[in-house]
């Protein structure tokens, strides 16, 4: 048996090293003992597919299913896990030939809770070492270029003077693109159905609520409720039911109870009274993958990065 090696793993918050024998375990037995992992700041979630990633060869890759796993191990050792098949090895047979002399890695992970937001720098300790927030070029390349922003095209109005003159050109820290670049990884899902009367209505698809949502907004629009909807009357007061409705969503149609929320980003959200009713099933390393059990239909998904009046990412929990 191969000595287990120690691998490091840096969160937003800590860092810590764990035994794991790359060639004699598996990813879920690397799952397994980070989730057993106490005080990292996970509060007892399990690690899944979407919490690691990896620096290799100047970029962050994910360490989401085997195949990842495969490509990681190779690339730091050499050699393929005992664990892959001979396909694996035909397939990291072309990646040798092309990568023969390459130096390994050391085996460092960064692991964060996709379903959380980064802590803001200045709200408290932030760990230097995670890789979103290291402020060296040779943790990940340049964010790509998006739209020039307004400082941007002011400066390229001004006359003659360089960017080295001005202080404040692309004065963004490198960990604030990084953040919102791991957050542009992570949309959420959302499908248009219909629900009452209202066709071709934009919701959002998510286990963490537990019923069916409308917004306040959305409900008093469409005369859900009335008008007239006030403090103490129809919410600000908890969970309001304002009836069952039916929800179509592909080819069926499914009643729910329907409850008011103060949700500003979606008219409705669909959580789990809704995915447990239909059978969704989801796959978590491809967000439009999802699949209705009772009817064996695939959903047309939309995965929908939110961002506020500044252009700042917006996290949907």
């Amino acid at each position: 048996m191969t000595a287990p090696s120690i691998l490091n793993v840096h969160t937003p918050v800590t860092s810590f090293a764990v035994l794991h024998s790359l060639h004699d375990d598996t990813l879920d037995t690397l799952f397994n003992t980070l989730s057993r992992k106490t005080n990292i700041g996970t509060a007892g979630a399990r690690v899944g597919a979407g919490w690691l990633k990896y620096a290799w060869n100047d970029s962050i890759w994910n360490l989401d299913d085997a195949a990842d796993y495969a490509i990681f191990v190779f690339r730091t050792t050499g050699k393929l896990p005992k664990t892959q098949g001979s396909q694996a090895s035909t397939s990291a047979a072309a990646v040798a030939a092309a990568k023969e002399d390459e130096p390994a890695v050391s085996p460092t992970l960064h692991m964060h809770n996709p379903a959380q937001p980064l802590p803001e720098p200045g709200a408290g300790y932030i760990n230097p070492a995670y890789y979103g927030f290291q402020r060296a070029t040779s943790v990940s390349p340049r964010p790509p270029s998006r739209a020039k922003s307004v400082r941007s095209v002011a400066t390229s109005r001004r006359s003659r003077r360089t960017a080295g003159d001005d202080p404040d050109v692309d004065s963004v820290p490198l960990f604030k693109k990084q953040f919102q670049d791991f957050h542009a990884e992570n949309g959420v899902r959302t499908v248009f159905g219909q629900i009452g009367p209202v066709p071709n209505v934009r919701m959002l698809l998510k286990t963490g609520y537990r019923h069916v949502y409308m917004s306040r907004t959305f409900a008093i629009q469409n005369r859900f409720i009335p008008a007239k909807a006030a403090p103490g009357y129809y919410g600000y007061g908890g969970l309001v039911n304002i009836g069952q409705w039916p929800i179509t969503v592909g080819r069926k149609t499914t009643t729910l109870p329907v409850y008011l929320s103060e949700e500003t980003h979606f008219d409705v959200v669909l959580g789990r009274s809704f995915m447990e009713r239909r059978g969704v099933k989801t796959d978590p390393t491809d967000l439009t993958n999802v699949t209705f059990g009772d009817t064996g239909e695939k959903a047309d998904i939309e995965v929908v990065i939110i961002r506020d009046g500044k252009g700042e990412i917006v996290t949907v929990t």
